[in-house]
């Protein structure tokens, strides 16, 4: 999901994060994101019920920022209801309900609801699986498909990541975890490199190229990466005790 500026597309070992936003304006209510109540978790959902608001009244735009406010605030449920009301009052084909698509199927994946997340993700991309937002889509749909033990449809939406974005480290984390678990080392030590290239320095990846180095016999270079991931796993712990 350079996507931080619009969307929020979930977290996790897996995933890329996306992001955006939503806005109510109808005549006499205007509701945004620092307006979110975290207690008072459903305040969209009942300005929506409650006061009928017709659906040309209703801000999509304002309404995602809400629902990723939401995810922001780890209230993943409240999400959920944001981003399915967006999608409701949306343009079925609009690249703004193709966003909310994809960040409800972020927010089901944090809730580890993976079908769910996976058909969220699969409407994203129906919408158009082109745009600004398909690479990311597909990413997380792969780690997604991954978690429910889908491993053959997993790598083959991992490596249509690639094809849409070769800058995407996400994208390239995932394909070489995944031909890593299928024992093809070389090619996943090439795919973690290349993320590791493009920005991905978590203890994650280094863990995982060691993997890859041992099934290639290069087992000094391998402790080496442990190391690394040890020293950046140590770096973590500390930085959240402050």
């Amino acid at each position: 999901m350079s996507d931080e500026e619009e969307h929020d597309f979930s977290t996790g070992q897996g995933y890329e994060e996306p992001h955006e936003g939503f806005d109510l304006e109808p005549p006499e209510l205007t509701v945004g994101p620092e307006e979110v109540d975290p207690v008072d978790s459903r305040v969209i959902t009942d300005l929506l019920d409650e006061r009928q608001i017709p659906a040309s009244q209703v801000d999509g735009e304002t309404l995602l920022d809400v629902g990723l406010e939401y995810i922001r605030i780890k209230r993943y449920e409240e999400a959920v209801d944001a981003l399915e009301r967006v999608i409701r009052f949306g343009d079925d084909e609009s690249l703004l309900v193709q966003e909310a698509y994809a960040n409800k199927g972020a927010a089901h994946a944090e809730l580890e609801e993976w079908d769910a997340a996976i058909g969220a993700y699969e409407s994203a991309l129906r919408i158009d699986d082109r745009s600004e937002h398909a690479a990311v889509a597909e990413t997380n749909l792969a780690y997604a498909l991954w978690e429910s033990g889908q491993h053959d449809r997993a790598l083959e939406h991992a490596e249509r990541a690639v094809e849409l974005d070769d800058r995407l480290p996400q994208a390239w984390y995932n394909r070489g975890f995944f031909l890593l678990e299928r024992g093809l080392a070389e090619d996943a030590l090439f795919c973690l490199e290349n993320a590791e290239r493009l920005g991905m320095h978590g203890p994650d990846i280094h863990e995982e190229k060691a993997n890859a180095l041992e099934e290639l016999d290069e087992y000094d270079e391998a402790a080496e990466e442990r190391d690394r991931a040890e020293e950046l796993a140590e770096q973590g712990q500390e930085a959240l005790r402050e």
